[in-house]
């Protein structure tokens, strides 16, 4: 198995570099198989997902169907797949963003009571208090 970095994921996804595009596809296609997945970690999905919304515009959509994607694969591997797959389904059917719809399912999954914000948006979801 080999961890696979936010930049090869952004390429792999985003062709507005076609070199780097097509290095990253074929990495990916030649070096990661179901036998021998690319790992993907938490920190890089949620890199990935901030730098589609914010550096390039995607919408929850666009989130939803990419991180769908990645978690039907076969050849990638998610870490923590069950409580990525629970925040995309947070994430879709709410304003939060995705790293704190992963941040609190990982924490509940934890042990945590809940996870404490001050942003107000979260502190209205489950799993989340409210630091007053």
């Amino acid at each position: 198995m080999i961890g696979l970095d936010t930049n090869i994921l952004l390429r792999y996804f985003v062709k507005d570099d076609l070199v780097q595009w097509e290095r990253a596809t074929h990495f990916i296609s030649t070096r990661c198989t179901a036998e021998n997945p690319g790992f993907i970690d938490r920190i890089a999905l949620c890199e990935m997902v901030w730098v589609l919304t914010r550096g390039h515009g995607y919408g929850r959509t666009d989130i939803v169907r990419i991180v769908g994607q990645l978690l039907a694969s076969q050849e990638l591997l998610l870490e923590d797949e069950e409580l990525v797959r629970s925040a995309v389904q947070s994430y879709e059917g709410s304003s939060i963003d995705f790293p704190d719809a992963l941040m609190v399912k990982v924490n509940l999954a934890r042990g945590c009571d809940a996870t404490a914000t001050f942003d107000r948006k979260a502190a209205k979801l489950d799993g989340f208090i409210a630091v007053p």
